[in-house]
């Protein structure tokens, strides 16, 4: 198996509200995507989409019990004053913020937003990870 993911799917409960919340962060959903079923985003080397977390679940062979699922996905951004900026829009949008910008103990800065269906995103500034001019996260020495 090769590293790398190809695609994250998030359940959701309510399908349209997700995709106007992603659209409240300014994110857009690809032509492709399936109306009332399943909405697909095109980031930059991989996928991203929301469906029902119930067939979600059934496909993914699993029992959902409604709790958090032991995952959290991450942004990383040039500054912690972006982070900030991150934490305003995702709030504006729907978001509950779990934890405002703040420095952390490993020397970066960052905040938590939840989604409307509770998957937390953290937003972090890690000085130690570089972005490069495509965003694209390098993991320091």
């Amino acid at each position: 198996m090769e590293q790398r993911l190809s695609l994250i799917t998030l359940g959701v409960t309510d399908l349209e509200r997700a995709i106007a919340f992603y659209r409240g962060l300014g994110w857009e959903p690809h032509p492709g995507s399936v109306p009332g079923v399943v909405a697909f985003y095109q980031l930059d080397g991989f996928a991203f989409a929301l469906w029902s977390r119930a067939e979600l679940a059934a496909d993914s062979m699993v029992d959902d019990s409604g709790g958090w699922g032991g995952v959290t996905l991450a942004h990383n951004v040039r500054s912690p004053a972006e982070v900030d900026a991150v934490l305003v829009a995702a709030d504006a949008a729907g978001a509950r913020i779990g934890r405002s910008g703040a420095p952390t103990p490993w020397g970066g800065y960052s905040g938590v937003f939840i989604d409307p269906d509770g998957h937390p995103w953290e937003v972090a500034h890690n000085p130690g990870w570089p972005l490069d001019d495509r965003g694209h996260v390098t993991i320091g020495p």
